[in-house]
């Protein structure tokens, strides 16, 4: 059964899945070939099983949490800044993503990510 989403939805429903680690909900909202990328360059994941690899790792950290603070959608593509808090080696902190996400036929079908400035020991 193809999704009915409008792009906007279906971003909003994947970063409610992301926001709720659940990996299901979340790689449900990608095509099964899909692919993430670096903004302008290097492959990080390709499909469903390398993505699994990457979330299921991500989704463990006990602070992860995104929140958006700007979305533009121009047709098929929408563009989301995010605030995400992590656990990195170094501690607690925060970096700033811009997401960019493709989609098709109802499923986001390319991603690509650019990292801002990363804040550790900041975020309450």
């Amino acid at each position: 059964m193809p999704n009915t989403l409008s792009p906007t939805d279906l971003i909003q429903q994947q970063l409610d899945a992301y926001k709720a680690k659940d990996t299901e909900a979340w790689l449900a909202c990608y095509a099964p070939d899909a692919q993430q990328y670096t903004l302008h360059g290097e492959l990080l994941a390709s499909g469903h099983a390398e993505m699994r690899a990457h979330i299921t790792s991500r989704f463990s950290e006990p602070d992860l949490h995104a929140q958006l603070l700007n979305r533009t959608v121009m047709g098929n593509f929408v563009v989301d800044l995010e605030l995400i808090t992590r656990n990195f080696p170094e501690g607690k902190g925060s970096i700033e993503m811009l997401c960019i996400y493709e989609v098709m036929d109802g499923l986001i079908y390319k991603a690509s990510f650019a990292l801002g400035g990363k804040e550790v020991g900041c975020v309450g």
